[in-house]
């Protein structure tokens, strides 16, 4: 339970400093870890008129590869459901524009990649 407990206090670190390199970007952040039954988006957003889903991978060195490898096809297509529902939920027009960024983060390289999937 102790790996649990600091992977989650790690997960949050990483996932302020991504919002706040986001905001420094001109992102607005709306809600930060939102929950469905389909799963977890780590921040969402607004660029522009775009809402954008943000997933946060932080690795400490490459020695397990890339964090933005991490998001995988599997792991974009839960993305994608649990945007969909908070779409839904919040009562946005069918044709508001999305997004979906994946935030790479290694030691203290951050890395953005905006419409990622």
């Amino acid at each position: 339970m102790v790996i649990l407990a600091n992977n989650r206090i790690i997960g949050k670190k990483y996932e302020d400093v991504a919002s706040d390199y986001l905001s420094c970007q001109g992102y607005e952040i709306l809600e930060r870890n939102y929950r469905s039954r389909s799963g977890e988006i780590d921040i969402i957003a607004r660029d522009g008129d775009y809402i954008v889903f943000v997933e946060v991978k932080y690795r400490g060195n490459y020695s397990y590869g890339d964090p933005l490898e991490a998001v995988d096809l599997r792991k974009q297509q839960k993305i994608r459901h649990t945007a969909f529902t908070y779409l839904y939920k919040e009562k946005y027009a069918e044709n508001t524009p999305v997004r979906f960024d994946v935030i790479g983060i290694t030691g203290s390289l951050i890395t953005l990649i905006k419409n990622a999937f």
